[in-house]
């Protein structure tokens, strides 16, 4: 597959991101042939683009689903369309909205930004929460009262739970098969689990057991989802939140997330991206 860029995003310089895959060419390919591809690059995202007009058509497949909108690889995409047609913002069309990516050279990556399809978020039903904390193996007093439990909507549906300690983030663990029978069932994207340092800067850990994958050491989508909740509820984010993700799988990931004031509006979500080996 010499036409997969593998492309790290969100990584932290020259270590760390999410591994994505980039597929660019002048149409896309079969939807069964794009799951074939995407299972067999393996990584946890595989972008697919092919022109359309000005824009360019987008779709993203998981190793065993297509899903509607996934943020590390829009920014391996902006990475790789910045790198072959030069410095610019590239509009993109998904399923089910139209988004832009853009992206710059910055010494040995490329600095790439997203803004992402609209947020939304609602309170988490008691019941799927004491499910999920099940699930995790975590009581309700390992939950910040600061941050509740929410269902989360940035072009995808996530939920969130927030934990009072960074230890309890560590300890994160969870049946593979249950947790990706209970996402198919909720259709949800990812669970991310989050701890605060300040209310600026923030932990985080996402379980992706709905795309065949345990975990994902960057997640735009749900960074997106994520700080839109935060304006919804009033948080004191100042206009802008950085996410730490992928630390204790050994890929430190950063994530910076820019809040406008409109409630709904999309979020800018940029970083870095390196190439990896082919």
């Amino acid at each position: 597959m010499t036409n997969v860029l593998r492309i790290s995003a969100f990584s932290d310089g020259i270590r760390g991101g999410n591994p994505a895959g980039v597929w660019i060419g002048d149409a896309l390919p079969d939807a069964a042939k794009m799951q074939a591809i995407a299972t067999e690059v393996g990584f946890s995202e595989t972008a697919f683009a092919a022109p359309e007009g000005e824009a360019w058509r987008v779709r993203y497949f998981s190793p065993t689903m297509e899903v509607p909108f996934c943020g590390h690889a829009t920014i391996a995409l902006g990475a790789a369309l910045a790198h072959r047609f030069g410095e610019r913002t590239f509009e993109l069309h998904l399923n089910d909205a139209t988004i832009s990516v853009s992206g710059r050279r910055d010494g040995g990556t490329i600095a790439a930004a997203l803004q992402s399809p609209s947020t939304r978020s609602a309170p988490l039903d008691a019941s799927l929460r004491d499910e999920l904390l099940s699930l995790f193996g975590y009581a309700s007093s390992d939950l910040d009262p600061k941050l509740p439990p929410a269902k989360i909507h940035g072009g995808a549906d996530h939920v969130l739970l927030a934990l009072r300690s960074r230890e309890a983030l560590a300890r994160m663990a969870y049946d593979f098969e249950r947790g990706r029978a209970l996402m198919a069932r909720e259709g949800l994207i990812t669970i991310a689990l989050v701890s605060v340092e300040t209310p600026r800067l923030f932990h985080v850990r996402n379980a992706f057991a709905a795309g065949g994958v345990v975990e994902d050491p960057a997640t735009g989508a749900a960074a997106a989802a994520f700080a839109g909740h935060l304006r919804d509820i009033g948080w004191p984010h100042g206009g802008a939140i950085d996410i730490v993700q992928g630390e204790d799988m050994g890929a430190r990931s950063l994530i910076r997330a820019e809040i406008g004031p409109a409630k709904g509006s999309s979020i800018r979500v940029s970083g870095t991206a390196r190439f990896m080996e082919s």
